[in-house]
């Protein structure tokens, strides 16, 4: 059984105000170019299929083209698709048993009745069925019904959450069990801060959101989506393939590709390897003098970082570096003197608003600082929706 990996697409993604769609056309391509030649039996989407819940009529048409190309080239293969937290749940879960019909399974909503079931698709090979456990992106209060609260009526944590749902589910771990599925898993025993995260990626105050791993141990293969650098997470075959091409200056450099898992009989490892994919226009971060940066030109999307010790002020500097990297994204300054502003400095290099409220606010005690996190959690639940 031979599977591709795929997540974050990030459909419709404006780089630093640069139309990207030209770029993920252009890496898309290359997915039906690779799925032509390997002909897998399945291809997984593991959430953020757009990069905004509403997303522009250019930016539908686009994954219309890909997915109705990716089934002309391969009628037989199965496409799984699940919602991320930037997509809209029901707008994704639209049409859903009509599609199903035509080999492809897009799940945008969780189970949230005590009858209904994470959404399983059955796939058979010479070594028998392969169970694909479709889990799209969950928050507590989506599946509260069925997973319940604790004993004071609160909702439980994203980890419990997930635990007691998936728990729900007879799988039978004689057969071989795939999830898809787009949550912030961690290695057992790392923290949060140990995983390398991308600036394009939204994160929660507190990182309540943060599920070990050892929820989707039992399963074979874990399709992760959510994190954009590709990642094993404690293991070769719990995966983030990351996302196609890089979304921000933070992912310059990193290698992008396809995951392709080709699953033998239960208990031998799957093989796993992956088909790099090409940007159009790789991001870059130049660093140097403004001579020396003016030396590299290329049509790649770049961030200049000067080091020149004096302000430089020729007056059409700009323009040649404009001239010299037609895809400018910014320019920063190294060495440039600051005034003072120690306690606000210090808040500002923090992207994370609770702990830009505490040194705002300060002298928070511990109820104070509890209602504080509540609060910009539930901002943040009601603008991902």
């Amino acid at each position: 059984m031979k599977f591709f990996h795929l997540s974050d697409l990030h459909i419709g993604l404006k780089l630093m105000n640069y139309d990207f769609s030209e770029d993920q056309e252009y890496v898309l391509t290359q997915v039906i170019d690779r799925a032509a030649e390997e002909k897998p039996d399945a291809v997984i989407i593991a959430g953020d299929v757009y990069d905004k819940a509403v997303p522009s009529a250019e930016a539908v048409e686009m994954f219309d083209r890909f997915i109705s190309r990716l089934s002309a080239v391969l009628p037989d293969t199965v496409i799984m698709v699940i919602s991320g937290n930037h997509d809209s749940a029901p707008r994704l879960n639209c049409f859903r048993n009509v599609l199903q019909k035509n080999h492809i399974h897009m799940v945008g909503l969780p189970p949230q009745k005590e009858n209904e079931s994470i959404q399983k698709v059955v796939l058979n090979d010479v070594y028998g069925s392969v169970n694909f456990y479709l889990l799209p992106f969950v928050k507590p209060s989506m599946i509260r019904n069925i997973v319940g609260t604790d004993e004071n009526g609160n909702l439980l944590s994203y980890e419990k959450s997930l635990k007691k749902l998936i728990e729900r589910e007879k799988i039978d771990t004689s057969q071989r069990n795939v999830i898809v599925s787009h949550q912030f898993y961690l290695p057992e025993g790392k923290n949060a801060g140990d995983i390398d995260r991308a600036d394009s990626e939204i994160r929660t105050v507190g990182n309540i959101d943060e599920i070990s791993s050892t929820v989707i141990q039992a399963f074979d293969y874990a399709a992760l989506g959510h994190i954009h650098k590709p990642m094993k997470v404690g293991s070769d075959t719990i995966r983030y393939c990351g996302t196609p091409l890089a979304c921000s200056v933070s992912e310059a450099g990193q290698e992008k590709g396809i995951i392709v898992v080709d699953m033998k009989e239960k208990n031998t490892p799957p093989n796993i390897r992956v088909i790099p994919l090409t940007p159009l226009r790789n991001i870059r971060i130049m660093k140097g003098t403004a001579k020396e940066v003016l030396q590299k030109s290329c049509d790649d999307y770049v961030t200049v970082i000067l080091t020149d010790e004096e302000t430089v002020r020729t007056g059409d500097f700009q323009e040649k570096l404009k001239a010299a990297f037609p895809y400018l994204l910014e320019i920063r300054r190294e060495n440039i003197r600051k005034a003072d502003y120690t306690d606000t400095a210090a808040a500002d290099k923090t992207a994370d608003p609770y702990e830009l409220c505490c040194s705002f606010l300060k002298e928070l005690d511990e109820k104070e600082k509890e209602i504080l996190q509540d609060v910009i959690n539930s901002v943040w639940e009601e603008d991902v929706q």
